[in-house]
């Protein structure tokens, strides 16, 4: 009987289908949500309080998908938009700042609603620190590269829910020094006639830009992640790079052979120019390989770390453990203060970074290992290592299960997660509230114009 009525809901509600709508607030992903006919509907682009009239685009049991056909009545919220593309990154770029900053403390708090870890009505979720100028942060670009219909090179990103290539010849959230040199990149690829790669076929050469920026000495890497190990034209290419870009100290070749959903290949070949680029974040260096991760944002970054810093409160004689340790950032900036780190990462160019980076810095106070984090830390625990804090910032999808059941045995009296997915988190907390308190929760505006969120929640172990 109850599947009668959910397939009578659903004939209720067909594509194409216009209705009144009126959206009450955003879900995670930034879209607009309203109720029509007892059933959510996800609108992209709309805000809360405005009336459009929907245009449904899909229909799922539990859920329909509309876009705007027409705006009945307009958010006070609601801004001029500076990029006119249906692409992923600027989700929120009509809605005011100030606005945004508010969605993605609400964000943490739809999540923690939803998982219920314990206590959680009773958690400080402070205002999300921004940027003053939310514009032109990302320090590093992965476009797609193909011809388009007239045979022109063009990079860029997929249109939403598509594999529509749109030639991004600006985008607001990038650095003007990227986009310059992806313009140019391509000019040189159009000029020298080098194969492009064709989705369809599975022919050609080139498949994706990658190009990484360092602010602290404004120059930057290209890598070309390629459908073979041949890169016809090389030398000429490389001549011409050297010639009109200067500001390319590093070029580097990635292998990713075949179609496959993943960016990059395990096989990376050193071009021309250093094999590495140099960041900086307060008074520490960082080198960085290609595959290397490294926040896009490093102004927020920044600012990021210091509230890590703040709330591990660390002193001389305790020792650190930085999962997930990338590089070796987090633990570098505190590495100062303390009397050992201990990170690990599953990237083995990560750890050589992290390694040369311990000692470009003078530190002698460090231990980076290559691996898992819940396969590691189980293992210095047999060996009689105890750390006295432990900070982890894993990737999306959250903290492996063997992790947390290894951090609530080891239990440190001071531990700080670092989350860019609130869902995770909210989910994580559900297990690691049995033995720690949440202190509070502080949201990080990282990818301004988007919907994601980054969050520092400081732990404090029940007992102590």
């Amino acid at each position: 009987m109850a599947a009668y009525y959910q397939n009578k809901e659903n004939h209720l509600i067909k594509v194409g289908q216009r209705f009144p709508l009126t959206i009450k607030r955003l879900g995670i992903n930034g879209e607009g949500i309203g109720y029509y006919k007892h059933k959510v509907i996800f609108v992209p682009g709309a805000l809360p309080q405005e009336v459009v009239v929907a245009e449904v685009s899909s229909v799922e049991p539990n859920y329909a998908t509309a876009k705007i056909h027409r705006l009945r009545q307009r958010s006070q919220d609601r801004i001029e938009k500076k990029d006119r593309y249906d692409v992923g990154g600027i989700e929120l770029e009509h809605l005011k700042y100030t606005s945004q900053l508010e969605f993605k403390r609400d964000v943490v708090r739809q999540a923690l609603e939803k998982f219920k870890p314990h206590g959680y009505q009773n958690y400080s979720l402070l205002p999300t620190i921004g940027m003053k100028k939310p514009f032109e942060y990302r320090n590093k670009a992965q476009f797609q590269v193909r011809k388009n219909t007239e045979g022109k090179v063009v990079a860029g990103l997929y249109r939403r829910n598509s594999h529509d290539l749109v030639d991004l010849q600006t985008f607001s959230t990038q650095r003007p020094m990227t986009l310059k040199i992806m313009r140019i990149v391509c000019m040189l690829l159009q000029e020298l006639n080098i194969p492009i790669y064709d989705e369809k076929r599975n022919s050609g050469i080139v498949k994706t830009l990658v190009v990484r920026e360092s602010r602290a000495e404004k120059n930057a890497q290209l890598t070309f992640v390629t459908n073979s190990e041949k890169l016809p034209q090389k030398r000429m290419l490389l001549a011409r790079i050297k010639k009109e870009l200067p500001m390319v100290v590093s070029v580097m070749q990635n292998i990713n052979k075949g179609k496959n959903s993943l960016v990059w290949g395990e096989k990376t070949v050193h071009l021309a120019g250093k094999d590495y680029l140099m960041e900086k974040l307060g008074s520490i260096s960082f080198k960085l390989s290609a595959r290397a991760f490294f926040q896009l944002n490093p102004q927020q970054t920044e600012k990021m770390y210091k509230e890590i810093k703040k709330a591990l409160a660390l002193k001389q004689n305790e020792i650190l453990i930085d999962a997930y340790c990338g590089v070796g950032t987090i633990g570098l900036f505190v590495a100062e203060q303390i009397k050992e780190v201990r990170g690990m990462d599953i990237t083995p160019e990560a750890v050589e970074d992290a390694r040369f980076n311990a000692k470009l810095n003078g530190y002698a106070n460090t231990v980076y290992e290559t691996g898992k984090a819940e396969d590691i830390i189980p293992r210095w625990v047999e060996e009689g290592f105890i750390p006295s804090a432990i900070v982890v910032d894993p990737p999306r999808s959250g903290l492996d299960t063997k992790l947390i059941n290894t951090i609530l045995h080891v239990a440190p009296a001071k531990f700080v997660y670092v989350s860019c997915n609130p869902s995770t988190l909210a989910r994580d907390l559900v297990k690691l509230t049995k033995k720690y308190k949440v202190d509070y929760i502080q949201s990080i505006d990282m990818f301004p114009q988007t919907a994601r969120c980054e969050a520092v929640v400081k732990m404090i172990r029940k007992d102590s």
